[in-house]
């Protein structure tokens, strides 16, 4: 039997947690208990260091190798997560995360997956849940309009930006190759080789896709990007031009707001022009940036993206949702049902006329009920409140750009349109190199090649900067390569950074620099 801690105090609420599970009385004292921890936690997060200390293998090996043959109470379950498992964890909801893009799992949010989790809805049908069927069409609505875009686009929930992508080029497969879902791609001789375009800056889940779908990595051309990091579209549309004498298909462009390096944004516009001419389909990721479109002073971030097939945002990325949620719109979510609709006769309902079943619109059969915590978070924080934080973040962002162009010992890579900033440390009495980014937030004219050996003694400085300043574990920054050159990245989001954070960022880099030479 378990001990007296564990259960209700009846022998009943004993025996259930016994067997794995608890009675409401269980349940309530462990929940009320677990809330005030998340509750501490979300409050405090910097008292735990950002990046986990642990070395390799710490976890595993503190874990025994085979699972127990007896249930335990919940409370030792959870004395070994604060004793094993917390260590081990890199706190992305600290507001000292800069690495990558920051996110944020505001306490709206939490709750909401709480609830979605006690509710255990598989959202595949909507008999199986219609709530969670219709709130995410009434949810994705809201944010379609938070964003400008128009009524067209029919929207849906998947997991990450790299699924939303593949189902968007599955989609553009599907219009483009006749009897691709039937008769596939192999062996078909009536099938010549395709292609897909994107900047050479574009996220690498587009790659995975490609390679997923079948068409094979070699289908990819890598269109080369400005001064600014954004696709040319001249560059665009002499590709395309070639393929198509060279007997090549030209499937789909995938064009970014918010590349992952840079955040650069491709001139969705003009490829839309390439893409409406040459009738190809598009596919716009803005999984970071599109929220930005929230802020009047970046409102026409999305220019553009109207006219696209296909639009792909992260809610859980910088509009503060618990990973994960992506929002993904299409213009033609009928080729998509096409691409993907199957329905075994287990699955046949009476009102399969009437609705529309969420499992139709791609791989996935089962599918979490998400769009709870992202109508919490639009409901919560208002659009009042999510455009102030994303305002203040590129505000941060701006500062802190501005104390590197300031500073005779950095430099900064490439412009700061939202809330990353790309910079580098200089070698002690190197000058920084004419390059793309200006100090007044544009480009700037290329000024020829930083010398070799100031780049190769400026990389190995920048490797021991960042990982002197990460070790501190008060902050996190992540890193790039812009023209070859290791770069430094950091990006603001958390809805919990305050300038305090990003100062002293600052002042870590300043003092490991120091340290350093």
């Amino acid at each position: 039997m378990a001990d007296d801690t564990a259960g209700s105090g009846t022998v009943a609420g004993k025996e259930m947690e016994r067997l794995g599970d608890m009675d409401a009385e269980a349940f309530r004292r462990h929940g009320h208990a677990l809330v005030d921890w998340i509750a501490d936690y979300l409050n405090r997060t910097e008292r735990y260091p950002v990046l986990s200390k642990n070395p390799p293998g710490a976890v595993r090996d503190a874990l025994p190798p085979s699972p127990p043959e007896k249930g335990v109470p919940f409370d030792a379950i959870f004395r070994d997560f604060e004793r094993v498992i917390l260590p081990g964890v890199t706190h992305w909801n600290h507001p000292g995360f800069f690495a990558y893009f920051a996110i944020s799992g505001a306490a709206a949010g939490v709750l909401a997956e709480f609830l979605s989790a006690a509710l255990n809805v598989q959202a595949m049908l909507w008999r199986t849940s219609p709530a969670a069927t219709e709130l995410e069409e009434v949810t994705l609505g809201w944010l379609r309009q938070l964003l400008g875009l128009p009524d067209t686009f029919e929207g849906v929930i998947y997991d990450t930006a790299s699924i939303s992508s593949l189902h968007a080029l599955a989609a553009a497969r599907h219009r483009a190759v006749a009897g691709v879902r039937t008769r596939g791609l192999a062996g078909r001789p009536d099938v010549g080789p395709l292609r897909v375009y994107a900047s050479e800056q574009a996220h690498s889940s587009i790659d995975k896709a490609i390679m997923t779908l079948g068409l094979g990595h070699d289908a990819l051309s890598h269109v080369p990007a400005d001064d600014e990091f954004r696709m040319r579209p001249e560059a665009l549309r002499e590709a395309i031009a070639a393929d198509r004498a060279g007997g090549v298909t030209p499937l789909a462009v995938v064009a970014t707001v918010g590349t992952t390096s840079t955040t650069s944004v491709d001139p969705v516009g003009p490829i839309a022009d390439i893409c409406a001419d040459e009738g190809i389909w598009l596919h716009v990721d803005a999984a970071y940036a599109g929220v930005a479109a929230l802020v009047p002073e970046t409102r026409g971030v999305l220019a553009g993206c109207d006219r696209a097939d296909s639009f792909v945002v992260n809610p859980h990325k910088w509009l503060f949702t618990p990973f994960d949620l992506s929002a993904f719109y299409c213009r033609h979510m009928d080729t998509l049902r096409d691409a993907f609709s199957l329905t075994p006769d287990y699955l046949q309902t009476l009102e399969a006329v009437e609705v529309r079943n969420l499992m139709d619109t791609g791989v996935q059969l089962g599918r979490r009920f998400r769009s709870l915590k992202l109508w919490a978070i639009l409901r919560h924080f208002g659009s009042e409140g999510i455009r102030d934080r994303l305002a203040e973040h590129m505000r941060l962002a701006r500062l802190f750009a501005a104390w590197v162009d300031e500073s005779r010992d950095f430099e900064r890579l490439a412009p700061v349109p939202f809330s990353v900033v790309c910079f580098r440390a200089l070698p002690a009495g190197a000058a920084a190199a004419p390059g793309r980014a200006g100090t007044d937030g544009g480009a700037s004219t290329a000024g020829g090649a930083a010398d070799a050996a100031v780049d190769a003694a400026a990389d190995t400085l920048n490797e021991r900067l960042i990982e002197a300043v990460n070790a501190t574990g008060e902050v996190f920054l992540s890193h790039t390569r812009l023209d070859g050159r290791f770069t430094i990245r950091l990006a603001v989001g958390h809805v919990r950074t305050e300038e305090r954070h990003v100062r002293r960022a600052w002042e870590l880099l300043d003092e490991k620099l120091r340290a350093l030479r």
